[in-house]
């Protein structure tokens, strides 16, 4: 028994391997941006057509991740999305025409989205093996690759460092990475019978609609924070990101102390208050423009936001309506494209009652989960 529960401690450390290593390789992309554009001479409306193709690729893949998780299992897709984003990370430094870039962002995007899945699938088996919440933690560590991966880029472009020599360490990095983890991933996970595809239904749909409003607030938050508080004046432009930054950092903290919490009082009482939480801090941005009742507002969002998508991601591996692996990739997907489409709904429902009114919309889907919370027990 000693030797087993080493050899499960040893797969957790693989697993926070991979998180690290996928927010890591996926976070080194961002300051590569604006050279991207220089390079390919291009405007932002394309710009914004060739951003879209990381996403694409990502909910493109998603799904037939869990359609091969459910044979295979989660390690060779694991392997495989980790060291693909390995392998194409470099050309996202050097394609300079614009179809070029748009397939090597869509094949990176891929190996994202199959790495996403799959080790949101082994981190469940992991969490069964050893008996225990580990999944917010998990979800930290993506935040904090994340971290080390824009520093790191950061670091080698200011150093005078070419993009092309920063990416193939930042490559070198997410590889070792994976490699590391390799051995001690779990192999459970195949099944030799049972159906490839099942239409999401009962409660994977109702953990698809809180992923899917969960990612679509962190996106919002992401592209309109700062000019909510620039144009209620609250901040001003060169200070406009202290918002984003104070969610960031609050939802990352309550991450770290996310399985801890669930640990003690369950994952019915943490959801609960977690949704109660966002809402509050909603509630505090919104209500005045007196900044620091504002600001509190960011971090109350991020403590709130911080362990929801992790005790979806738990229950949709849990449940029995339908294989974990097809479950996990269905929320996998409804969250990324709330990612991706949030951003523009928030821009076309300011365009029609503000940004205020439409950041007051964010707060009401918000409220989905705590009136949800009740659906998500599967236990």
């Amino acid at each position: 028994m000693p030797s087993v529960v080493a050899d499960h401690s040893k797969s957790r450390l693989a697993t926070r391997l991979c998180f690290v290593a996928a927010g890591f390789g996926v976070a080194c992309w961002a300051p590569l941006v604006p050279f991207a554009k220089s390079r390919l001479g291009i405007g932002d409306g394309t710009l914004g057509v060739l951003l879209l193709c990381l996403g694409a690729g990502s909910v493109a893949a998603m799904p037939i991740t869990g359609i091969l998780a459910t044979r295979i299992g989660s390690k060779p897709i694991i392997l495989a999305g980790g060291f693909g984003m390995a392998l194409f990370l470099p050309f996202l430094a050097v394609m300079d025409h614009q179809a070029s870039l748009g397939a090597a962002l869509l094949m990176f995007g891929a190996s994202l989205g199959s790495l996403d899945v799959a080790m949101n699938l082994h981190a469940v088996e992991v969490e069964r093996a050893l008996s225990r919440p580990l999944m917010s933690g998990f979800h930290a560590l993506f935040s904090i690759g994340g971290f080390a991966g824009s520093g790191f880029m950061t670091l080698m472009l200011s150093s005078h460092i070419s993009p092309f020599h920063g990416v193939i360490i930042a490559a070198v990095v997410v590889a070792a990475a994976i490699g590391a983890a390799a051995p001690h991933l779990l192999r459970a996970g195949g099944e030799k019978h049972g159906p490839l595809f099942v239409l999401p239904r009962g409660i994977v749909l109702v953990i698809a609609l809180l992923a899917f409003v969960a990612f679509l607030v962190e996106g919002a938050l992401l592209d309109w924070s700062a000019l909510l508080l620039v144009t209620s004046k609250m901040v001003p432009t060169a200070r406009g990101g202290i918002g984003y930054m104070l969610f960031s950092i609050a939802m990352t903290a309550g991450r770290l102390t996310g399985d801890r919490a669930v640990a003690q009082w369950g994952d019915r009482k943490v959801f609960l208050f977690s949704g109660l939480t966002a809402i509050l801090g909603f509630a505090l941005l919104l209500a005045t423009n007196y900044t620091p009742l504002a600001l509190a507002g960011f971090v109350c969002i991020g403590l709130g936001a911080a362990n929801v998508v992790p005790t979806l991601f738990r229950r949709a591996g849990s449940q029995r309506q339908m294989p974990a692996p097809l479950a996990l990739a269905a929320a996998t997907c409804a969250g990324y494209a709330g990612l991706l489409v949030g951003p523009a709904l928030v821009g076309f429902v300011a365009r029609s009652v503000g940004l205020h009114g439409a950041f007051i919309a964010l707060a009401l889907l918000m409220c989905l989960v705590p009136a949800l919370y009740k659906t998500v027990d599967v236990s």
